[in-house]
């Protein structure tokens, strides 16, 4: 009982880091200005990677509690939640929120990479990054909306 409320509570708990930080690193990326150097960038991409790194921990916190709640004979069971329409919509909103991830992602790294060995970086698709975090940020949203729709069993199959 206690594993399930602590698991339960580690959850609910990422969910709301993660929409603070997704939101944290949008609001930093559109701060970024193309136009300026590297160097009058820096502080502002330190605020980019910040909120960057504790959503990508975040993400696994809640992918990880997730995955043990659903499926490590914790919770319902897997057959429930397989046969949840909620839960259906919380797993694709997870899905789109990793596809979304990847080219973020993958700039982020090369980014820091750079910032580390005082190459150039090219700025341009911050605003675009961070519109793409304001959707997953939407997303997060969304499946919070779902699993307290399953925890209420609005409809339950």
């Amino acid at each position: 009982m206690l594993i399930r409320w602590l698991l339960a509570a580690l959850h609910l708990l990422a969910f709301g880091f993660a929409l603070g930080s997704v939101l944290a690193r949008a609001r930093a990326l559109r701060r970024l200005d193309p136009a300026e150097s590297i160097q009058a960038n820096e502080l502002r991409l330190r605020d980019v990677f910040r909120p960057d790194s504790v959503w990508g921990v975040t993400a696994i916190v809640l992918i990880v509690t997730g995955v043990t709640r659903a499926f490590g004979g914790l919770e319902k069971g897997g057959a429930y939640y397989l046969h949840e329409p909620l839960f259906h919509l919380k797993m694709t909103a997870l899905v789109v929120i990793l596809l979304i991830e990847v080219s973020p992602m993958l700039a982020l790294i090369r980014w820091r990479i750079a910032v580390a060995q005082g190459g150039p970086i090219d700025l341009t698709r911050a605003r675009r990054f961070a519109w793409l975090s304001d959707l997953e940020a939407g997303l997060v949203i969304v499946m919070v909306i779902a699993a307290s729709g399953m925890a209420r069993g609005v409809w339950a199959s």
